[in-house]
């Protein structure tokens, strides 16, 4: 997200200022007329059956959205684009129980941010979410460049679009199009241990491709010959590395929260 906050702002999932204004509520901007933020016309959240089996994820388009075995956290790092390192604070039923939740609107929106949008409006409806943003001092990655130099193509102006697919044996494909170092921190952090920080100055939008295998994903002694980190497939595909370090780092945190309602 683009918007600018006060390190306390308020965040909430009422989209009252619009879907420019992400998700954060501004009290200031709410006096402005703005029209309606879309929202799913039909949802229901229920929590999942026990012995439901381990396939768990979501699933959008064409103005559906459905989540299968999902924690409300996992909810928030996907409405939000946040990594599970930026998502702190709540009970402990957060992190663990399980929902299934399913949602349509009246059109076939099929725009992921507009579709992120919608569901921070049904977590704040169905799960009364409400959180803020503060900065903290902790572990993260910083994204830099590698010492052989960046090795990206620079973009045209388009829509950015970041498509992130896995295949058999933890194989990891990130198909990149008109996108920035910074919205590529987030996406990296989504798939690492710890936050990621653009420390790499490079301005602008690039196109890239990154594969890797996934660490979590495979056992050592089951890795093939071509297995290839994260950390040794970003300096010798894009020039680029993580780093260790300390850093401040937005995160959300959840003020208040419920178990939904039954449908």
């Amino acid at each position: 997200m683009n918007t600018t906050l006060s390190r306390r702002a308020i965040v909430r999932f009422v989209l009252n200022v619009g879907i420019a204004a992400a998700w954060l509520h501004h009290p200031a901007a709410d006096a402005q007329s703005s029209p309606p933020s879309p929202q799913f016309e039909v949802s229901t959240v229920k929590p999942s059956s026990p012995g439901s089996g381990a396939s768990s994820g979501i699933r959008t388009g064409y103005g559906r959205l459905d989540g299968e075995n999902v924690t409300l956290k996992r909810c928030i790092i996907g409405a939000s684009e946040v990594g599970p390192h930026e998502v702190v604070g709540g009970p402990d039923w957060v992190n663990t129980d399980t929902f299934v939740i399913s949602a349509k609107s009246e059109q076939p929106v099929n725009d992921d941010h507009l579709l992120d949008s919608m569901l921070q409006r049904l977590l704040a409806d169905r799960f009364k979410l409400v959180l803020h943003t503060e900065k903290r001092m902790m572990p993260a990655y910083a994204l830099e460049i590698d010492k052989k130099g960046p090795r990206l193509q620079p973009a045209k102006e388009g829509d950015s679009s970041t498509n992130l697919s896995g295949g058999s044996g933890g194989r990891t494909n990130l198909e990149a199009r008109n996108t920035d170092m910074a919205l590529f921190a987030r996406v990296l952090a989504r798939t690492v241990d710890l936050p990621v920080v653009d420390k790499t100055g490079l301005k602008g939008i690039f196109n890239f491709n990154l594969q890797w295998t996934s660490e979590s994903e495979i056992p050592d002694n089951r890795r093939g010959p071509d297995a290839v980190s994260i950390f040794t497939a970003l300096p010798e595909q894009l020039g680029l590395r993580l780093r260790s370090t300390t850093a401040p780092v937005e995160v959300l945190v959840i003020d208040h929260v419920e178990r939904p309602a039954p449908d």
